[in-house]
This record gives C-alpha cells, structure tokens and sequence, in this order.
C-alpha cells in the first residue's frame, strides 16, 4: 500500500496502472461502514484507492471541523489490512490552493433536508468529490447508503455532468443493536449511546408501520417526531418521507419513499435513514 499526499503522485501512480479503479472516499475515523466500501471496491475492481480528507469546505462556521475524529495510523492500519492499493492523503493548501475560487452548485436537490439546516453543506460536498474524481479518474465510486442525501447529491452530479464514472451505494451498516455506524459516534458518552437507539426505533418504527399498510405520509412523520420528542436528550432537526430521487416530501407512499431523520443527542448529530416501498 502506498501513501500519496500530493496531486503529481497521484497522477503519477494513476498513469501506471491497467484494468479498473474503485474509489473509496472517505474523511477518516474509519470503521466497519467504511471498510464495507473498501470490500466491495475490492471485490470488483483490479485497483482500490482510499481518500482520507476531513474537507474544510462542507463544514459550516459552528460545526465540529476542528474537533472531528482523527487517527491516521490506526485508518492506514485498517485499510492494508484491507488490501487497498493506493491512498491519497491531501493537505487542505493541496487541495484548495490559494486562489481557489471553483464550485459545485448541485441547485435544490442541495438544499433540501441537510442542506436546508448546514448551508453550503453540499456544495463543498460536490466539489470536493468532483476533485477527486478528476484526478485519480476511478472506474467506479463507492458511498455509504447511510448518507443517503449525498449519495443522491453525487450521483445526479455524476449524471449532469456526465462524468463516466459508476456510482456504487453500500447499504448501511448498523452495530448489532440498530444504530448506524459513524465517525461521530465516537462523540458520545454511554449515557448518550444509550439514548442514540431512538434513531433506529424511530426508523423500526416506520417499517412497522408500512408492514401494516399506513400510507399517509403525514402520519409517518409525526409518529416518529413524537417517539424521538420523547427521548429526553434527543432534539430532532427533522423527520422526511420524500421521494428518494428528487426529495420532495411526498403526501402519500404510492412508491419508493425516504424516511430520514437528523437528530442531535447532547453535542452529537446522528442522521439515519431508510426506504420503504423497494
């Protein structure tokens, strides 16, 4: 496994190699979620790239930037224990050099859900990916279904701009009692964990639900905002029942429909999701 820092070795290393490239972007902190990614770039591809780069630009001036998870040895432990070929470790001047004026505007499909409570949030997203899809030029490109907003975000990116790349979604991987797997779990304290659990009940919940045959969308999401209200360290940004390829909110589940949620326990924000009607 070899560790590149800079734009040129990239290039360099890509100039090199034959067959098929998986991607694997990633801001570090890895875990099973992430090395799920890793497996499946692995299984289907001659040559597996991780990037690790916490990037400044999808941070908002009052989120965890400075504070986000960070361990570099244990991440390249875990990824050559992963077989991965490449990764690529920039610096923030390396990727956004001085005068660096470039963005990605992905238009409503950003605004909405997270995009609406972290302004900018998808367009640092965007273009942070587009980068990284111009320089190490990958077959295919591997994300989380956890982030479900993002994997929508990059493959319409992907498709606008047709960019002749494939975009792979990896279902989410979950601890074994429901909650999501994610770098700022790392955040919270037993008591907090404990409480964390009220994402995926609230998620269980709507399955149960459409199991029985509700189909008012409205209905959903105030069952679930009151069973989240009713945990005491649980403050609910917002519960979604939208179309999952456009993400308007939908009035009635007559097909596909996401259910996501953010919800914030302590100093912690947790999203989650999950779609009904596949």
């Amino acid at each position: 496994m070899q560790v590149l820092t800079t734009v040129v070795e990239v290039r360099a290393a890509r100039k090199r190699l034959d067959g098929s490239l998986g991607l694997v972007p990633t801001m570090g902190a890895l875990h099973d979620g992430h090395l799920a990614l890793v497996k499946q770039a692995r299984v289907a591809n001659d040559c597996v790239f991780v990037s690790i780069f916490v990037n400044p630009t999808q941070f908002a001036p009052n989120e965890d930037f400075s504070h986000y998870p960070r361990d570099t040895e244990r991440d390249l432990e875990l990824l050559e224990d992963g077989a991965v070929d490449y990764v690529f470790m920039p610096s923030a001047q390396e990727m956004y050099p001085e005068g660096f004026d470039a963005t990605v505007d992905m238009g409503l499909i950003g605004e909405r859900l997270e995009g609406k409570v972290r302004t900018g949030h998808f367009m640092g997203v965007a273009t942070v990916v587009l980068k990284l899809f111009n320089i190490i030029q990958p077959s295919r490109a591997y994300f989380g279904k956890k982030d479900a907003q993002q994997l929508i975000v990059v493959r319409k990116m992907a498709r606008d701009l047709n960019l002749d790349i494939e975009i792979v979604p990896v279902e989410t991987v979950r601890e074994p009692d429901g909650l999501a797997m994610s770098s700022r779990n790392a955040y919270l304290n037993p008591t907090e964990r404990e409480a964390a659990l009220v994402l995926w009940n609230a998620l269980s919940l709507a399955r149960e639900m459409w199991t029985r045959g509700a189909r008012d969308a409205e209905t959903y999401r105030i069952r679930l905002r009151e069973l989240i209200e009713s945990e005491e360290l649980a403050r609910l940004d917002y519960v979604s029942v939208a179309d999952p390829a456009t993400l308007h909110e939908v009035p009635r589940i007559q097909g596909p429909a996401l259910v996501s949620l953010a919800v914030r326990i302590g100093r912690t924000r947790l999203i989650d999701n999950i779609t009904l009607g596949e």
